[in-house]
């Protein structure tokens, strides 16, 4: 659970939701993922070191080129809790209109 703490705290900020959405196309540079941004280096960094320890991505220097990749693994697990979620509130809300159209029902009769 503490993995997708650390998933749902990432994600929290616009900035490395966009970083995350643009590493979905494939890998960039962090000079690239930082270039929409109105932020100095070591502040883009900050951001990129949350989205590397949550699992989100990965990155591999290579010269003076720091690429990142998406890791796809923690963004399903999250994927895979709305899920649980969606399911449980669309149970809750069938029981909610079983009971409303019931009530309906007991209303017309009277």
């Amino acid at each position: 659970m503490q993995s997708l703490n650390n998933v749902f705290h990432a994600l929290a900020d616009p900035t490395r939701r966009m970083v995350i959405a643009r590493l979905g196309s494939g890998s960039a540079s962090i000079t690239e993922l930082a270039e929409p941004f109105d932020l100095g280096l070591p502040s883009f960094l900050k951001h990129i070191k949350v989205l590397e320890s949550s699992g989100l991505i990965a990155s591999e220097k290579v010269g003076r080129v720091r690429t990142c990749k998406l890791r796809r693994s923690n963004l399903i697990a999250a994927q895979k809790w709305f899920d649980e979620q969606r399911v449980a509130w669309e149970s809750k809300y069938t029981n909610l209109d079983n009971l409303l159209m019931t009530l309906k029902g007991e209303d017309d009769e009277s």
